[in-house]
């Protein structure tokens, strides 16, 4: 069934887009949330302008991420974790804190952004990449260095 995107959905396309679905999918989905509508030619005329606007907004917006990619290509974050002796953390630094150690230092990175195999479950350096869109991607160096314990440190005074 073809039909006429009246928003843009996510891996389906843009508004003002018209796509061929599978029926089931546009008659329980699309057309009742107001996604998409049935592609008249009156129907594709009163998209048209909404649809150069959003092209126009979209280009921005991705000239702005490639700016931010750019920027933060190289960058090292420093991200303090406990760990024992053997350098092993006793948690694990995932993407929502090296994104906050990013921000800090002044880069426009989102949480979602950051893209981990699997969380950093150890001290050192590891080389972790950020997708900002479908091929716009930037790698970064993560310093992970163990946390000293305040009362470890009060202690031995």
């Amino acid at each position: 069934m073809r039909v006429l995107l009246c928003e843009d959905v996510s891996s389906l396309g843009w508004l003002g887009d018209v796509v061929e679905v599978s029926t089931g999918y546009a008659r329980n989905y699309l057309l009742p949330k107001g996604l998409a509508i049935v592609p008249t030619e009156a129907n594709l005329k009163v998209l048209a302008k909404e649809k150069a606007k959003r092209a126009e907004q979209r280009k921005v917006a991705e000239e702005r991420l490639a700016e931010v990619a750019a920027a933060v290509e190289g960058a090292e974050a420093v991200v303090a974790a406990k760990a024992n002796e053997q350098g092993v953390l006793f948690g694990s630094v995932g993407p929502r804190e090296i994104a906050a150690n990013l921000r800090e230092q002044g880069f426009e990175v989102a949480d979602d952004v950051v893209k981990l195999a699997e969380h950093i479950k150890e001290v050192g350096t590891h080389s972790v990449s950020l997708k900002f869109a479908k091929e716009l991607t930037a790698t970064v160096s993560v310093v992970v260095v163990a946390k000293q314990d305040e009362e470890a440190k009060a202690g031995e005074a």
